[in-house]
């Protein structure tokens, strides 16, 4: 590696002023990007968590890395496409041209087309594709085929594991066919994959491992209770994925399968103040809009998180629904709750909202 390529912990530490509560998840991403930054080829990145949890963020948070720094942008270049796009275009068989396009779309944005196609296609073999919600083209819903699941996983396979890719170059290059080589390309791919939690809990208390998931006594209010306390990240086995839909040719292709947490409530509390993308945040812009200042207190805050932590599978998506609840009626009439242009929302604000 160059003494110039970042190392995978200065990396994480700025992608963690973004994300929250991931610090696996950081630390795996941040890894492949120091290698890819180095030239290096990395193993591709399977990440698995509930909605909300920060998996597109954190992808975002690389994206925005990249282009802080332009040394680091001329190394590698990103796309994001979400799966079910490329089911669609799979169906037609051309899921791999698709994202080659997508990749050559972003290099000439990035650089322009003065630089000429064999450089383009060459910063075009560093790029990173980030597929979102990779969950829904799983091969098998049930008992039943999934078809354009089946294919898009395919036109994936297609690109991860040949070294040589018929690729038809845009009508200002020519419009001939060149091979590109696509083995250094590094894929991402992130799913909610719901109903995993389920199927792997049922395995192992009631399904075929029955009996694996041992409970414990635990002291509580003077009286003993029996728990069982079920870990996915404990539990889960390559075999439950394949089991929900994705192929053992696809799933081998990736090195490293993260498991996202689920946020507590101190990351929601950390979410709601601190990101760039928070509901406060966006409010905050509003009232300064119209000369107000607005404030929501320690307690207000921990509330709202609180009340959004009762919607693990919403991750931080759930703060932004409560907190909108909260707001609303303040948004509607901004003046007539401000004082000395200061708009404070305590905790009596904040339950009288919850309970509406």
């Amino acid at each position: 590696m160059s003494v110039d390529t970042p190392l995978p912990a200065d990396i994480a530490g700025d992608l963690s002023r973004r994300v929250v509560g991931q610090e696996e998840a950081v630390r795996e991403i941040s890894i492949a990007l120091s290698k890819r930054l180095a030239g290096l080829r990395t193993g591709n990145v399977l990440m698995v968590g509930s909605s909300g949890t920060g998996k597109t963020t954190l992808m975002r948070a690389v994206e925005e890395y990249l282009g802080a720094d332009e040394d680091l942008a001329e190394k590698t270049l990103l796309i994001r496409v979400h799966a079910n796009v490329l089911a669609e275009v799979a169906e037609e068989g051309r899921g791999g041209e698709i994202l080659l396009r997508r990749l050559l779309d972003q290099a000439i944005q990035e650089v322009g087309t003065d630089t000429g196609i064999d450089d383009l296609l060459e910063r075009v073999g560093k790029g990173i594709v980030f597929v979102d919600e990779v969950d829904k083209i799983r091969a098998s819903v049930g008992d039943r085929p999934n078809v354009p699941g089946i294919r898009a996983q395919e036109s994936l396979l297609t690109l991860i594991e040949n070294e040589a890719i018929p690729f038809t170059l845009p009508e200002w290059a020519g419009r001939g066919t060149v091979t590109f080589d696509a083995s250094h390309l590094l894929f991402v791919c992130a799913g909610a994959f719901e109903g995993l939690y389920d199927e792997v809990y049922d395995r192992v208390t009631v399904g075929k491992d029955r009996g694996a998931l041992q409970g414990l006594s635990v002291m509580s209010e003077g009286e003993v209770h029996h728990e069982l306390r079920f870990s996915l990240r404990e539990w889960l086995r390559y075999e439950d994925l394949f089991d929900y839909g994705m192929t053992p040719q696809f799933l081998s292709r990736f090195d490293a399968v993260v498991l996202l947490n689920d946020l507590g409530e101190q990351e929601l509390v950390d979410i709601f103040l601190n990101s760039p993308e928070s509901g406060y945040h966006q409010a905050r812009e509003f009232f300064e809009a119209i000369g107000i200042d607005l404030a929501v207190s320690p307690a207000a805050v921990r509330r709202i998180a609180v009340e959004a932590g009762k919607r693990p599978r919403l991750g931080a998506r759930a703060l932004k629904e409560v907190f909108r609840r909260v707001v609303r009626d303040f948004e509607f009439s901004p003046h007539e709750s401000a004082n000395d242009g200061i708009l404070m929302l305590d905790l009596p604000e904040v339950e009288t909202a919850l309970n509406r």
